[in-house]
């Protein structure tokens, strides 16, 4: 087991005080009489942390007894409903990085970009991250009765860095939702996205220095780095969410993470000249990529089954001629694949092609495609895995070529990084280019190149300061940082996302894309909500 699970010892106990409704972003949580008490869970510090596992827990798990099993969503496959696999369905799904062959209702029409309030799977997210507020309502109210305990100081501060973390992605995905930081029976008011936006930048302002300084805490829990990483994100997305620039406070808090003690991964423990790659292997809390993880949600093989996290991320990666084995697990689901467009970002770099003149090898190690049997370009996304270049990122194998814990090959150890470094090397860049004082671009090229120094092996790939510009930014971040569940609210920052701008195969359910109404920029509040709270008014277009 990894040591870092050790966190969620007390998830077991814990988990029915969490437990509750999801009607709203305004939930009760209601107590099994046959399961500890309030006063139980919050009786010292001790007991405190294993209530503080739930939270982090809440994001990789989905219900109490996983990988299935009294789940905390109904209504929609567990496995499905869970943080990170609804992240890439939202946020990658719908973009130039991925398209799905399965059919399951609602599915399809992500990266078609025709999804109604109905939607499963954008209603899931909602749940999810309302789940996510609810339960950290909970535990603050709770854990203020030991807030003499320093520890316990530590782990409200971490709560509500949560807390942030799930509002950040309701501006990000939702626009104008509800705003409840106590746990209420009554049903709550809507709030604008600058309001919402306003209380996150706050609560992160606060906690920063009530967070452990960088890399104090234990792997897995977040420091006060992560409250300035995050604050860097959220100033990025300032212009598109509140009308008004935050270019400036992005540099500032960029710069804050990047002189830290983190750092960009230069190991190459498994000596395949690469150390991008050990970033996303079943040892990546130990072998090296750590360091650059400000936050990331932990998996375990045996501890911590699901069926999303990264055992999605590594199964549904896998058809057509792969071979399982060689990612660590026992078969593949024969889903997710990429399109040409994000191939085509690096064409610079190919150095080998097939015999239609389709690049098979590059030499900038982020391009990790599989082309053996598969088509470059898309004809059918439904049930034909070949078409398109299948994605070998993540897998379930350690530096060494281990498999991973879970002897039957079925869950992934893998950890998936939420922010890594590397990003905010990027974030810092962008703001320079967008007019943030405080930086200048020499710096900002500086940085870029040592992302491309890593990717290369050596300085082929390396750019001068008049390479940089808005346009290589967005590409880069498509080379770096493709399925990790950045890529909606990138295009949505260059005004791509819904545009004739930028279009790629089957956007708008057209095979060679057509642009979609602006409108679709945020996902629709799920249609039962709305039908609950009479206080909430729908987005527009749905």
């Amino acid at each position: 087991m990894k040591k870092t699970y050790k966190i969620l010892t007390f998830l077991a106990i814990t988990s029915a005080l969490f437990s509750g409704c999801h009607d709203d972003l305004n939930q009760d949580p209601t107590i099994d009489p046959d399961s500890f008490t309030e006063q139980n869970v919050f009786a010292n510090a001790d007991e405190a942390k294993g209530a503080l596992a739930k939270l982090y827990a809440s994001l990789a798990l989905t219900g109490q007894e996983g990988p299935a099993g009294q789940a905390d969503i109904t209504g929609i496959d567990e496995g499905t409903s869970q943080y990170s696999r609804m992240l890439f369905n939202l946020n990658e799904l719908t973009t130039d990085n991925a398209v799905v062959g399965w059919g399951d209702p609602g599915l399809p029409n992500l990266h078609e970009m025709n999804w109604d309030s109905s939607n499963d799977f954008t209603a899931a997210m909602y749940y999810r991250l309302a789940q996510e507020v609810s339960f950290c309502n909970s535990f603050i109210e709770n854990a203020e009765s030991l807030a003499e305990d320093t520890e316990v100081q530590y782990f409200i501060a971490e709560a509500r860095f949560l807390r942030a973390f799930a509002y950040y992605n309701l501006i990000d995905l939702y626009g104008n939702v509800p705003l409840v930081t106590l746990v209420s029976t009554e049903l709550p008011e809507q709030s604008n996205r600058t309001e919402i936006f306003q209380y996150v930048e706050s609560e992160l302002l606060e906690i920063q220095d009530l967070l452990k300084e960088s890399q104090a805490n234990e792997y897995g829990r977040v420091d006060r780095v992560a409250a300035w990483a995050l604050l860097s994100k959220l100033y990025l997305n300032a212009e598109v969410w509140t009308g008004e620039n935050k270019y400036t406070e992005a540099v500032t808090y960029s710069e804050k993470a990047i002189v830290s003690s983190y750092s960009i991964n230069t190991n190459d423990a498994n000596g395949n000249g690469s150390a991008y790659d050990e970033l996303f292997l079943a040892d990546n809390n130990a072998n090296g990529a750590q360091n650059e993880f400000i936050f990331a949600i932990n998996f375990d093989g045996n501890q911590s089954r699901t069926y999303g996290g990264t055992t999605f991320l590594v199964h549904a990666a896998i058809g057509g001629d792969m071979d399982p084995s060689l990612f660590g697990v026992n078969g593949g689901w024969g889903g997710n694949r990429t399109t040409s467009a994000l191939v085509e970002k690096f064409d610079d770099a190919a150095t080998t092609f097939n015999d239609d003149g389709f690049p098979t090898a590059w030499e900038d190690t982020r391009a990790l495609f599989y082309t053996d049997g598969q088509s470059y370009e898309i004809n059918t996304i439904a049930n034909t895995f070949t078409d398109g270049y299948a994605i070998t990122k993540f897998k379930n194998v350690t530096s060494e070529g281990n498999p991973g814990s879970d002897a039957g090959g079925d869950f992934v150890d893998t950890d998936l990084p939420l922010i890594r470094l590397a990003e905010i090397y990027l974030n810092y860049a962008e703001a320079v280019l967008r007019g943030g004082s405080g930086g200048n671009v020499n710096t900002a090229v500086s940085y870029i190149n040592q992302l491309r120094t890593r990717a290369y092996g050596n300085t082929n790939g390396n750019i001068a300061s008049g390479d940089l510009t808005l346009n290589f930014v967005l590409n880069e971040r498509a080379r770096e940082l493709y399925w990790e569940g950045q890529r909606r609210t990138d295009l949505i920052r260059y005004n791509l996302f819904t545009t004739a701008s930028y279009v790629w195969p089957f956007k708008g359910g057209v095979k060679n894309g057509a642009a979609v109404d602006s409108y679709r920029n945020l996902f629709p509040l799920p249609a039962n909500i709305i039908s609950i709270n009479t206080n909430l008014t729908q987005n527009p277009g749905y």
